[in-house]
């Protein structure tokens, strides 16, 4: 399967501004793009790339006072299959973690896991270990939790998801992380694209996706609670502990979002064929 994928983002500054993006697909990733994934920046600025301690691709401006607009048209090739599903992957027992995994079984900004450990353990402290555990963790949280675009909250916790069952992609990902950091179930959050590909299409604008991960049987495996269900077409951009570590933009100074357009379609050979052209 071949995905054309890419965005299109404008802000504005009052001033020069340092911004930093997580905006290219994540190394891992990379074996798979079809076309070049430049970051074309108008008005054009220097640009420097470096990867960050958790192996994102970073790129860093310096945005001049007014309007800077970053886009991307780029083919990604995709294996089509839904995300894997493996009942009997087991826990490992803390003791015999890999020493680059124990950091995802700790709190962090928006996994506010001192505030729910409690909670958790009352929830599905009764359930097997493994996948079933965390199977059961993602069903409570899609249950739990309304989405709701309009009410999307750059500052709610996991705890704050958790108490006012209302968020966006970010807080089912944030909550469903915590619920498994305190069950001693490694996680980290991802951000990428993830297209409507083998499920009906919604009206909704398009968006960057978050989703996270878990460590069972010495690998990681995909979990999505908002919706519940393996899709086709993920590509991650970024991971890490949670939001803060996945932030598509960081500005230094003021700069508001003034347009953003996500696209991510499966797409056939000969439209490929014209965008390998255009690149």
């Amino acid at each position: 399967m071949l995905i054309r994928t890419g965005y299109d983002i404008t802000f504005e500054t009052l001033a020069p501004t340092p911004m930093s993006f997580l905006l290219n697909v994540h190394p891992s990733r990379q074996m798979d793009l079809r076309s070049p994934e430049t970051i074309r920046i108008d008005p054009q600025v220097p640009q420097r790339q470096s990867l960050d301690a958790f192996g994102n691709v970073v790129t860093r401006i310096l945005a001049p006072a007014g309007r800077i607009a970053l886009s991307a048209d780029f083919l990604v090739d995709d294996s089509g299959r839904p995300d894997p599903v493996v009942p009997d992957a087991h826990q490992i027992p803390i003791h015999e973690l890999p020493d680059d995994v124990m950091p995802f079984l700790l709190g962090s900004r928006y996994c506010d896991t001192d505030r729910l450990c409690a909670t958790a353990w009352q929830l599905f402290g009764h359930t097997p270990e493994g996948w079933a555990r965390v199977q059961a963790i993602v069903d409570y949280v899609h249950a739990r939790i309304r989405f709701d675009y309009q009410l999307a909250d750059a500052t709610r916790t996991a705890f704050d998801g958790y108490t006012q069952q209302v968020g966006v992609c970010r807080d089912f990902a944030h909550l469903a992380i915590a619920f498994c950091r305190c069950m001693n179930v490694p996680a980290r959050y991802c951000t990428g694209y993830l297209g409507d590909i083998g499920v009906p299409a919604v009206p909704d604008p398009m968006d960057f996706s978050a989703w996270f991960e878990v460590y069972l049987d010495g690998r990681w495996y995909t979990f999505d609670a908002r919706h519940n269900t393996p899709r086709i077409g993920r590509i991650v951009m970024a991971r890490g502990r949670d939001a803060t570590d996945c932030a598509i933009s960081t500005s230094f100074g003021s700069a508001r979002l003034v347009q953003f357009e996500v696209h991510t379609d499966e797409v056939t050979e000969p439209s490929a064929a014209r965008l390998d052209r255009a690149a």
